[in-house]
């Protein structure tokens, strides 16, 4: 499934919620998508914790 294709459900998920479910279903739906978001990146192994924090670089910025 392409990166579009995601945003798009991912876009359509966050819609309904607040349209159905308020301001409140909205935040939970966005933290929970997250929150898998980050667990599916550390299962999967590609990327570590600091992989995810910074994305371009191992580095810290200051």
């Amino acid at each position: 499934m392409s990166t579009a294709a995601v945003g798009l459900l991912a876009g359509m998920a966050l819609g309904f919620a607040g349209y159905f479910g308020g301001f409140w279903a909205f935040l939970l739906v966005l933290v929970l998508g997250v929150v898998g978001l980050v667990v599916g990146r550390l299962l999967e192994g590609d990327q570590g914790v600091d992989g995810l924090l910074h994305p371009r670089s191992g580095e810290r910025r200051r």
